[in-house]
């Protein structure tokens, strides 16, 4: 009996331990299957990251691209805005000088006119012949005029060599030093630019 008693003992702690050991090859085998777990939960995510890392860089080399073509933009809008202006004002004094040479060829015939009525006796002033002479004349000076063609003004004034050519000098005590007293030709102007400086003669 005690032998049987023995035996049963012996067998059951053969028992426990096996069970023991089957326990701690089920924890462990749980502890590798959660660390497995976790290694490919990272090894996904780690392509996740690095695409999104790509879409960033992409993102970044998107808005230097554009920040670059704006500039450039920018830059050649500039140019050409300067370019605009720069062609309109060649544009504006090509047209002043082609102006200002018909002006020129046109002078000479007022000269003619102011020498011829300068002429005319004051009796024959009334002549039909004289008046008509007298409205060509005006009508001509009125088209200048409203063309931006002005004479310059001389007598009483004083000299300025960039209006007046003088040509003449005299000593006259009743009127200031360098004023203009007498003038010869007169001079133009057409939109501020000189045509034709007046031809004069200059006291003291």
């Amino acid at each position: 009996m005690a032998e049987e008693k023995k035996t049963e003992d012996m067998k059951e702690e053969v028992s426990e331990e096996v069970t023991e050991k089957e326990e701690t090859e089920a924890q462990t085998t749980e502890q590798e299957s959660d660390k497995q777990t976790d290694e490919g939960e990272t090894k996904e995510e780690t392509p996740e990251k690095k695409r999104f890392g790509k879409k960033k860089d992409k993102k970044d080399k998107k808005d230097e691209k554009i920040e670059e073509l704006t500039d450039q933009l920018k830059r050649q809008l500039a140019e050409f805005d300067n370019y605009r202006k720069r062609t309109e004002k060649e544009k504006a004094s090509m047209y002043v000088v082609g102006a200002k040479e018909i002006v020129e060829k046109i002078l000479p015939i007022v000269d003619n006119f102011e020498r011829g009525l300068a002429q005319v006796p004051e009796e024959q002033k009334e002549d039909p012949f004289v008046d008509g002479m007298s409205k060509v004349y005006k009508q001509l000076t009125t088209a200048l005029g409203e063309a931006g063609v002005e004479p310059i003004e001389a007598v009483g004034k004083e000299f300025d060599p960039n209006f007046h050519n003088a040509v003449m000098h005299v000593e006259d005590d009743e009127v200031g030093e360098n004023v203009i007293v007498e003038e010869f030709q007169k001079g133009y102007l057409y939109k501020d630019v000189v045509v034709r400086h007046s031809m004069v003669k200059v006291a003291n």
